[in-house]
């Protein structure tokens, strides 16, 4: 067995929005992308797919350098898609560490590619169809 060396490092990274969750392996590569075993550049609908490009747009000729491979369950598509981007942006950051500009880049367009929005759905109480609203009484 072959220890790897500093080229063929990999890195492990992970996004969370709402209940998805994804999981993203970079590596030295093509540029190659792939969610859940598609290319990036089939995936639907394709305003999820412009989501998570946009770390890989915004390092520009970088991208080319590292394979992605994400895996994401959980939520519906557009929540998989902020998951996927935030796991795909953290990946970056930490493959390049020893590019400082990367992560400015990143955090200067939005924040929430590399901080985490911890907001999720309230739960559902009884006596009403939603959280907050309440069926209302006629007795009175």
């Amino acid at each position: 067995m072959e220890l790897m060396s500093v080229a063929q490092r990999i890195v492990l990274t992970s996004g969370k929005r709402k209940t998805a969750i994804a999981r993203a392996v970079v590596k030295a590569g093509k540029g190659r992308v792939f969610i859940n075993g598609k290319p990036l550049e089939i995936l639907e609908p394709e305003i999820a797919r412009w989501k998570i490009l946009e770390p890989l747009l915004l390092v520009g000729d970088l991208r080319n350098l590292v394979d992605i491979d994400v895996s994401v369950e959980g939520g519906g598509f557009m929540g998989q898609a902020v998951a996927s981007r935030m796991a795909i942006a953290r990946g970056l950051v930490e493959f390049f560490k020893d590019k400082p500009e990367v992560k400015q880049i990143l955090l200067q367009y939005d924040r929430h590619m590399l901080a985490g929005d911890p907001r999720e759905a309230e739960p559902k109480k009884p006596r009403g169809r939603s959280a907050r609203a309440k069926r209302q009484k006629s007795y009175r």
